[in-house]
């Protein structure tokens, strides 16, 4: 019975829940077209995988839910490719869905550079990526909106001064920097959620389509997390406003 009443109150609250989605798309243009198609991509998502990213969506809600601030550093090995393209897209995720203050930061286990085949692909996906000096270890200046900040990008350590310190989520998504990592200092959650790195297509005539493949599939699963997250945001108020009017 309790299910059957969550259910419901889930379903009465989709329109109010997609008017406010509709408010909080202020991505760019190219970006917005982009991201209308992830969720139609949901299903694609194994029973496995989304145990492992409801997880993530849980704890987004439940900070939500108590007006704290989500802070997040996405973790690899190099801190190249997948740390920084998950950093982008948990911030592009949350505006989508109205989820507010969310920061994301990257770091690895070592500090490499930003790779270019990394950059290009978040820039076909619609994000504006700018190279601001020609060092080897270069910084970018990534945004997603114009109503947004745009965010200085390189790599460095997880543990990096411009990193958070305290009350963040480290989020792992190479399984390397996961085993090296089993505890990471300040972090109050630690989720796991490696993906395949697409540099072993690095000069290769797959390399374009495996690093498109690679951006698409974070972007999938971080929009799951946070449509989820907004989910639960929404059947909570309505509970909520059930509850006061009773």
């Amino acid at each position: 019975m309790k299910n059957l009443l969550l259910c419901a109150l889930f379903l009465a609250a989709l329109p109010t829940a997609n008017q406010e989605i509709m408010k909080t798309r202020k991505l760019y243009k190219k970006l917005t077209q982009y991201c209308a198609t992830l969720p139609e991509e949901f299903s694609r998502i194994s029973a496995e995988r989304r145990q492992k990213l409801e997880e993530l969506g849980d704890y987004i809600a439940e900070k939500s839910q108590a007006g704290q601030a989500l802070t997040f550093n996405v973790i690899c090995t190099h801190n190249s490719r997948r740390s920084h393209i998950g950093q982008l897209w948990m911030l592009a995720a949350a505006a989508w869905y109205g989820i507010e203050n969310v920061n994301a930061f990257s770091g690895g286990t070592e500090a490499t550079a930003f790779n270019e085949r990394a950059v290009a692909a978040l820039k076909r996906a619609g994000f504006k990526i700018e190279r601001l000096n020609a060092v080897t270890n270069a910084t970018y200046q990534a945004s997603y909106g114009s109503s947004f900040a745009p965010k200085a990008m390189f790599s460095k350590k997880y543990d990096d001064a411009v990193n958070p310190r305290k009350n963040f989520a480290a989020v792992m998504v190479c399984s390397e920097a996961d085993a090296s990592c089993p505890i990471v200092p300040g972090a109050e959650e630690r989720f796991s959620l490696p993906y395949e790195d697409p540099k072993y297509f690095d000069n290769t005539a797959s390399e374009k389509e495996k690093y498109d493949e690679t951006c698409r599939l974070i972007g999938r699963e971080i929009f799951y997390t946070m449509s989820y997250a907004k989910q639960k945001l929404v059947v909570e108020q309505e509970k909520n406003k059930a509850t006061s009017v009773n």
